[in-house]
């Protein structure tokens, strides 16, 4: 590298930090992300046994407290309920869980040092760095999302690592640079989940096992950064320990990246590519190896996802072709857990929040959801074609090397399948799936775009080449500061709670929707505590489970529930996304959406709020109305109109409901009876 790309690289890297770390606070620490908000109620008890004083009872299912299936007994934690001596479901990855534990003790440790440092008014010191002063829930969601914040960082560092070596360092920097511009990246980064870890560990260990590759004794002249390849016997000896280091490190890192998330179980299939096919002699001694380190790697991260056998087994046995499967196995929480959340993603369990995706195409809809929202529609483009690029220059074996524009032999296309014995299985799986949440594609975004990348250096014409770059580059890196900007303002959840807390008087019944979140939070307002618990919280069931049925039955009682209220939230478009859409399921609930928004069930919007992506004062909306074939309620949508906005369509649920969620606020002015509203039901549609 030279001294101008290592510059180049710092500024990337501090372009990507910034951006990653900037609304760590964007919900307030409401915990308004569901999946981050169990992680971290699981995350306040547990507790690591010192190593000098570890017993039986530590490593003991029902008594350790560092199982993450389950509840300890005595287990307390300031400002929460939590259950005591119960089974509990986790079908997260438990590496995040416990370097976030481990992450919150050392900032503990250091704080006394640093926050003196540190200005008073940072969200460093404030939230990272408090030690004592913030309860442990918050505390530990603080310490969680700034260390995502840090590990996403280090993937773009990881692309660019891997970039240099399979393309040279002007590739790996480009790409670099447009992944820490990257939505989708910035937005998870800000969340305490597990798919920014299995990003950061699965590239980790696809850097390592292009590098084994490249570490083969004598078998090529000259390696990819130039210098000459020794030869003879002590060659061949160095050779040899540095491919078996770097196959070392990939089963190390791939053991991590499946106790991220289990998903990474692909990646043995490009660790096996280079043990094996791309070995010599001793490919099945390296195999082994690596395996072995993936293995071990995997129960020290996990150990409970082998010890917890305390599940209840299924009623049905389980089967596998012919054989049974033991106890040992059908018992284990950990693959119980795993079975769940298969079932969830296939569609074989039906869940109310996982219909949103009822008509949607396979791989389509992934793909276009990256273009619209996740990476936007030049960089989604241009990372999509570079996967069909990459896949053409593999079949072909014609790889065209960018610094000089010559044509290689097909065998070194090889260091090209290991990405793609990744990328191509994950996303082939991936996308047929029932349910798409984009989360889902943050595994192979940043593959992507370091193929798209690769593809355009590819071009002789340098005049394009750089149109191209700069046309590329400018846009997402506005789009990228457009989409930091709403972090700027308040939550909407935090804004409507805070409307409540001031309009309506406590012990007012609130109705909320099934799935979604209720109001108001817990908060201080005007120098005062005030809390959920003084306003009961009711829900309506539209979106119930098929033993529920849409009869006449729950619609009455439905109607019966907002006949008695005086206020309704509408927090996001979880519900009201989806029940439109499926007139067929939902033939009587169906309707009810554009009934209220039309006032004729006696309810007058009286309050709402949005945040959303802005530049320049122009806002970057999704058309949460659209799809499901709705109106707007009239208030708002001379609300949507106040100020220039740029709408991209519809949006997936899962990219804009927890930091950028429409939020609405009815009241009962019309004090429609059950029966006034049913027969608004009967009347024509228009």
């Amino acid at each position: 590298m030279t001294r101008l790309e290592r510059v180049a690289l710092g500024l990337v890297l501090l372009v990507a930090a910034g951006l990653r770390l900037t609304g760590l606070d964007w919900d307030g620490f409401q915990h308004h992300h569901p999946d981050e908000r169990y992680i971290t109620w699981v995350a306040t008890t547990i507790e690591f046994p010192s190593l000098g004083h570890m017993s039986q009872a530590d490593w003991q299912p029902t008594t350790s407290t560092f199982n993450p299936f389950r509840w300890p007994p005595g287990a307390s934690s300031e400002g929460i309920v939590v259950l005591q001596d119960e089974r509990r479901d986790f079908a997260y990855g438990h590496v995040p869980l416990y370097l976030g534990v481990l992450a919150t003790r050392l900032a503990d440790y250091v704080a006394p040092a640093l926050r003196p440092l540190l200005p008073a008014d940072g969200s460093l010191r404030a939230d990272v760095l408090n030690g004592a002063q913030r309860i442990e829930f918050h505390h530990l969601a603080a310490v969680g999302r700034f260390l995502t914040a840090l590990v996403d960082t280090g993937t773009v560092l990881l692309v660019f690592l891997l970039g240099r070596r399979l393309f040279g360092a002007r590739v790996g920097l480009l790409a670099a640079a447009l992944l820490a511009l990257t939505v989708l990246h910035i937005q998870l980064a800000h969340f305490w989940t597990s798919d920014p870890y299995l990003t950061f560990f699965a590239l980790a260990a696809l850097w390592a096992m292009v590098a084994a590759q490249g570490a083969r004794p004598r078998e090529m002249s000259v390696d990819r950064a130039g210098l000459n390849q020794v030869s003879g016997a002590a060659g061949d000896t160095a050779a040899n320990a540095r491919r078996l280091g770097y196959l070392l490190a990939a089963g190390v890192f791939v053991g991590l990246a499946v106790g991220s998330k289990f998903t990474a179980v692909l990646l043995f299939a490009p660790l096996a590519w280079v043990a094996l096919v791309g070995g010599g002699k001793r490919r099945w001694i390296e195999w082994v190896i690596a395996l072995a380190a993936s293995i071990l790697v995997f129960v020290l991260t996990n150990p409970f996802a082998i010890l917890d056998r305390t599940c209840a087994p299924p009623r049905e046995p389980v089967m596998v072709g012919s054989l049974r499967l033991p106890d040992a196995l059908t018992r284990s929480c950990y693959l119980q857990n795993l079975a769940e959340q298969n079932a969830m993603a296939s569609g074989r369990s039906d869940l109310g929040f996982t219909r949103q995706y009822a008509g949607t195409l396979a791989y389509l809809y992934p793909i276009e959801m990256q273009i619209r929202w996740g990476m936007g529609p030049l960089l989604g483009l241009l990372a999509f074609a570079g996967l069909g690029w990459a896949i053409g220059r593999v079949a072909t074996g014609l790889i065209r090397v960018p610094s000089g524009g010559s044509r290689l032999n097909p065998r070194h296309a090889e260091p090209l399948i290991v990405p793609l014995l990744w990328v191509l299985p994950y996303f082939v799986i991936t996308g047929s799936l029932t349910v798409k949440f984009m989360r889902y594609m943050q595994p192979v975004a940043p593959l992507l775009v370091l193929f798209g990348v690769a593809m355009l250096w590819t071009l002789r014409q340098r005049a394009a080449r750089a149109a191209i770059v700069a046309a590329v580059l400018l846009t997402t890196a506005l789009y990228a500061f457009a989409f930091v900007n709403l972090y700027g303002a308040e939550h909407p959840w935090n804004a409507a709670s805070r409307w409540v807390y001031q309009n309506v008087p406590p012990g007012t019944v609130l109705l909320s929707e099934q799935w979604d979140d209720s109001l108001p939070v817990t908060m201080v307002v005007g120098g005062q505590p005030r809390a959920r618990q003084e306003y009961p919280s009711t829900e309506l069931t539209w979106l119930s489970l098929p033993d529920g049925g849409d009869d006449e039955t729950k619609l009455t009682a439905n109607l019966e529930l907002l006949a008695a209220a005086e206020y309704l939230t509408v927090l996001s478009n979880r519900v009201y996304g989806v029940v439109p859409r499926l007139p067929g399921r939902y033939p009587l609930s169906s309707r009810y959406h554009q009934l209220l928004f039309d006032g004729a069930l006696g309810y007058e919007l009286v309050w709402a709020d949005r945040r959303a992506p802005n530049l320049f004062g122009v806002a970057l909306v999704p058309d949460t109305f659209g799809w499901p074939g709705l109106r707007p309620p009239a208030a708002l949508a001379h609300f949507l109109t106040t100020g220039p906005s740029l709408s991209f369509g519809r949006a997936d649920e899962s990219f804009v409901v927890y930091d950028q969620p429409l939020t609405m606020i009815f009241r009962n002015t019309g004090g429609l009876s059950a029966e006034q509203m049913r027969a608004a039901f009967d009347t024509p549609a228009r």
